[in-house]
């Protein structure tokens, strides 16, 4: 009993340590929005739309953070700015650009 209300335990206070802070998400989102930030803005290399990430889920943009800090995801700009973000960092991004179109 002591060891499953231990590991709710853990589990809940994980859960409250990586939820976004919308504050710091704008302070450290600075760089992003040189590019995710400029309507209809395409990438010289390899070409394509940059997406805009106001009011995109929080869940897909920490997905796809990772997925470039990582690797799994291919794109050598990206892999640069999400490799030297924590998961704390990340999800306070994604909460910030998750609330522009809230606000």
């Amino acid at each position: 009993m002591k060891k499953s209300i231990l590991i709710g335990l853990t589990l809940i206070s994980a859960n409250v340590m990586s939820a976004g802070n919308i504050e710091n998400g704008e302070k450290i989102a600075y760089t992003c929005t040189g590019c995710h930030g400029i309507p209809f803005y395409k990438n010289p290399y390899p070409s394509y739309h940059v997406p805009r990430l106001g009011g995109q889920n929080e869940t897909y943009i920490i997905n796809a953070l990772k997925a470039y800090r990582s690797g799994d995801r291919g794109h050598g700009t990206m892999k640069a700015q999400a490799g030297s973000l924590s998961d704390q960092d990340i999800a306070d991004i994604a909460a910030y650009f998750a609330s522009i179109g809230k606000k």
